[in-house]
């Protein structure tokens, strides 16, 4: 059996989200089955691979609400038909993608894209980062007589495919590849994407609980095909107006909800339960008195207010265990990405969002 995906990831928000658009989208050609690759030795996810494959697949639950409308579905996901470890399986892995690939997929958490000892070696290596195991078995396809593929990295990195093909090119040129290899590297189709939707519990041995909610917006670029169509798929010319709506909509919701948590004494566990409570009407006066302003300021306020009444129903979410604890992590960061640039974007002086700059100084 074919699989013209290969996925490089097997975490639970891969499991509802991009396997499930293949699950549950309408196919453009060829059947949309899926290789998932473990890029790590981590013995854990070994029984995860494993039923991530299995021929009944595995479940997703989507529980939240929509349109005001509560949502209690399932999913069975079956088109993962071959699950392989990078270690122990690269020889396979290697035919795979030099003789079956057409798009390839990955996940590989927060520093997967950054710079690893073992990316100097000559040969693949699972201690390498993943644009250095992509560099070699691109480099494969390539000796293979492969043509260019649709690489499709949804890491939550600015601008993903445009940092993974310089990684990846840098390495190239630090392992001294020839001519025709570093063409052939440029000629892939590196595309730029952004993903969102909150996945807030494992199934064991595979699956997840996520919510209604489901984006993976892709840059367009010439050439560009995907393997199925979806509504959660969305195909547009430039990414950053929703990427300024996710940065300053939902994540500096998120961390602006967490600053009043932690002024209110941590109280509250989850998400869900501060916006049932006192916490709500204070978030609700920042983003409608300041945040609003911000991108009405720069002529996006309708597209802001359409994506935050979807916001709060995500906030509001009865099903989803997210932990205020969880957000919490990095919060000086994420105040500076979050809250801070969007004040340095929007223009927006002291007077106009007082408590948006006062959160704002807590990250300096």
């Amino acid at each position: 059996m074919r699989t013209p995906i290969i996925q490089f990831g097997t975490s639970r928000f891969l499991q509802a989200h991009a396997l499930s658009f293949l699950q549950t989208g309408r196919p453009l050609g060829e059947a949309p089955h899926v290789t998932v690759v473990q890029t790590t030795d981590d013995p854990a996810r070994r029984n995860r691979l494993e039923a991530l494959a299995a021929p009944q697949g595995y479940r997703v639950e989507i529980k939240g609400i929509e349109g005001g409308e509560t949502v209690d579905r399932a999913e069975q996901v079956q088109v993962v038909k071959r699950r392989l470890a990078f270690s122990a399986d690269y020889a396979a892995l290697e035919r795979i993608v030099a003789t079956e690939a057409r798009w390839i997929v990955s996940n590989t958490a927060d520093r997967g894209f950054d710079p690893q000892p073992a990316d100097s070696l000559p040969r693949p290596d699972p201690a390498q980062s993943y644009p250095a195991k992509l560099y070699h078995l691109l480099a494969a396809r390539h000796l293979a007589g492969g043509g260019a593929l649709t690489i499709l990295p949804t890491e939550l990195v600015a601008r993903n495919g445009d940092v993974l093909r310089a990684r990846v090119m840098d390495i190239a040129r630090e392992q001294g590849a020839d001519a025709s290899l570093v063409d052939a590297l440029s000629q892939h189709l590196w595309v730029n994407s952004l993903v969102d939707r909150i996945v807030s519990q494992e199934l064991q041995p595979a699956g997840a609980v996520a919510e209604p909610y489901a984006l993976w917006a892709i840059e367009d670029q010439p050439g560009l095909s995907m393997p199925v169509t979806h509504p959660a798929i969305q195909i547009m010319p430039d990414l950053e107006p929703i990427q300024r709506l996710k940065l300053h909509v939902l994540n500096l919701g998120h961390t602006t909800l967490v600053d009043l948590w932690q002024q209110a004494g941590k109280r509250e566990t989850y998400v869900r339960e501060a916006m049932s409570g006192p916490l709500a009407g204070e978030l609700l006066a920042i983003y409608q008195a300041e945040v609003l302003a911000g991108f009405a300021a720069r002529g996006m306020g309708d597209q802001a207010r359409d994506y935050l009444a979807v916001t709060l129903d995500r906030f509001a979410n009865p099903f989803l265990d997210h932990r205020l604890s969880d957000i919490e992590g990095n919060h000086a960061s994420k105040i500076s990405h979050r809250v801070t640039d969007f004040l340095g974007w929007s223009g927006l002086t002291p007077d106009q969002a007082p408590r948006l700059h006062a959160l704002s100084a807590k990250g300096a």
